[in-house]
């Protein structure tokens, strides 16, 4: 990688972003869309114990009773449309609604009457009500009782992988099973993990709950099903905050996009006197407090710094206020340093953003921030209108010295359901197993932050389709393609921002990896990259 030219410029912005800052809410992820409205999947687990679970129950019914209006509600880097059918339910809240579990891979159907019963049933659901068993094939078409043998030799084995704790491989077989529309296999699967996941187990029973619901409301939308789902009181703003400054403290995949975005920002803009940031999702901006801090300290003096915040109006709900709120703290900051500071909001969407939105001024150098958002844009995938690439043509007239790109390092944009469910589990389930080596399985605040930070971006992964999904994620490798076809080339990393977030690293627990490819930064758990970061000009 390029070393820095000047590095005491990144050497001082690690300084300021290793300082404890007293701005105590600058420590906001990049906001959750609240839905301005109470319903939501998701139970309150203010008062859930650690031995009951959150599920979602599913019955056999017309499909025109589907009613709701609940929005879907996401995410890792939350930025999700309201209005979308994709979630229909019938919400109740009841204490019926919750059951005890002995909280590990034993609770699970093994009686081997009950067995029986449940292939008993499948083999009427199948047949009809006249069969009476399953030994009553000479009575019934040789294809059909074939069948019902083979079906239920393939649920005695996956019943068998429960003792074992291999929940992920019945997952796997319940998704396998909605893909190919096997949907009584599909239910009785979705009715045998309703009893082994939970929201307080290991981290793939964790998971497993979450990726449940999807599948459920996969089912749903499309008609064959109906269920039932916990309603959640959806939390205040202050309540959200917290949920997000947790997540931002006890993982490390937000300060590492930050952190290696405004190190190249710094290094591209070492000798200039003023500077233009364009932010696609500004969200709390805390992203820029440190940089704020780090250009305060440069030798020679800070430059005028202007930033255009992006944000939709979703978003103000995390944040407690408009977007204007986020100029006032920015500016306070820069004040407080003598920097000299202007704030542009705009409130608008981003596949709705025009050139006219940005107040480019002629020769002012331009920096473009793109940390976790342009997933959400929709591409040729979705329709006519491909936003993905219009955006980065865009901002490529515009000349920008530096583009900071992160993202997560995932690939669902245009898989197909069942691929796409193994990309997902796969993907989320290091992502909680890094989490819980951060915070005990019965801890509150560890359920709210899986509940509200990342559940519902699993939800939508699974259960939508076209523009309803709007979490799209595509590896590095995609993101290349797209902008080297807008006309950028790649801006190599200075070697001071790897070594500023390997002493990051020192802070999380040993198992989450840093490796660079191809002026590429990778930031891992184990053997998984979880998000990349890189630049562009």
């Amino acid at each position: 990688m390029r070393p820095s030219q000047n590095p005491e410029d990144i050497n001082e912005f690690n300084r300021f972003y290793n300082q404890p800052i007293e701005y105590q809410e600058s420590y906001f992820l990049p906001s959750i869309n609240n839905p301005n409205n109470n319903q939501s999947f998701y139970a309150d687990v203010s008062a859930l114990k650690p031995d009951q679970h959150c599920y979602i129950e599913s019955s056999a019914g017309n499909s025109s009773e589907l009613v709701s209006d609940s929005p879907p509600i996401v995410n890792f880097n939350p930025m999700m449309q309201q209005g979308s059918d994709s979630y229909r339910s019938d919400m109740h809240h009841s204490p019926d609604d919750t059951f005890q579990s002995s909280g590990n891979s034993s609770c699970y159907t093994s009686d081997v009457t009950d067995l029986k019963h449940k292939l008993r049933e499948l083999e009427t659901a199948m047949l009809g009500p006249d069969s009476e068993s399953l030994e009553s094939y000479n009575t019934i078409p040789v294809a059909a009782a074939n069948q019902v043998s083979l079906e239920s030799d393939k649920l005695v084995g996956m019943m068998e992988m429960m003792p074992s704790g291999d929940l992920k491989e019945v997952l796997i077989a319940c998704a396998k099973a909605i893909a190919e529309n096997n949907l009584i296999t599909a239910e009785w699967l979705m009715s045998e993990l309703r009893t082994v996941v939970s929201v307080c187990g290991s981290p793939i029973q964790r998971l497993g709950a979450y990726m449940l619901e999807g599948l459920v409301a996969r089912l749903a939308s499309s008609g064959s099903s109906i269920y039932k789902a916990l309603r959640c009181k959806e939390p205040t703003s202050v309540e959200l905050f917290s949920y997000m400054h947790l997540l931002y403290e006890i993982c490390p995949y937000f300060k590492f996009g930050y952190l290696s975005a405004n190190g190249a920002i710094v290094d591209a803009m070492k000798d200039e006197n003023s500077i233009h940031i364009i932010d696609f999702q500004i969200a709390q901006g805390s992203q820029w407090i440190t940089l704020i801090h780090a250009l305060a300290a440069r030798p020679g003096g800070p430059p005028r710094i202007r930033i255009t915040g992006i944000d939709d109006s979703t978003s103000a709900y995390a944040r407690g206020g408009g977007i204007e709120i986020i100029g006032r703290r920015l500016s306070s900051i820069a004040a407080s340093c003598n920097v000299p500071f202007e704030f542009h909001p705009v409130s608008a969407s981003c596949p709705d953003i025009e050139i006219e939105h940005l107040k480019v001024r002629p020769g002012e150098p331009l920096a473009v921030n793109f940390a976790l958002v342009l997933h959400h844009m929709p591409d040729e995938s979705v329709g006519t209108q491909n936003h993905r690439d219009r955006l980065l043509r865009m901002v490529k007239s515009l000349s920008p010295k530096i583009v900071a790109l992160v993202e997560q390092e995932s690939n669902t944009n245009t898989a197909q359901f069942f691929p796409r469910f193994l990309e997902t589990l796969n993907y989320y389930l290091s992502v909680f197993e890094s989490i819980d080596v951060a915070l005990p399985r019965d801890h509150k605040e560890r359920i709210n932050v899986e509940q509200h930070c990342l559940a519902r971006e699993i939800v939508n992964i699974l259960a939508c389709e076209g523009a309803e999904r709007v979490e799209r994620h595509e590896l590095l490798e995609r993101w290349r393609s797209r902008f080297a076809m807008a006309g950028f080339k790649p801006y190599p990393l200075s070697s001071s921002v790897n070594a500023t977030i390997k002493t990051l690293l020192e802070n999380y627990y040993q198992s989450y990896t840093l490796n660079e490819r191809n002026g590429v930064l990778y930031l891992g758990w184990m053997n998984r990259d979880l998000v990349a970061s890189c630049a562009w000009k």
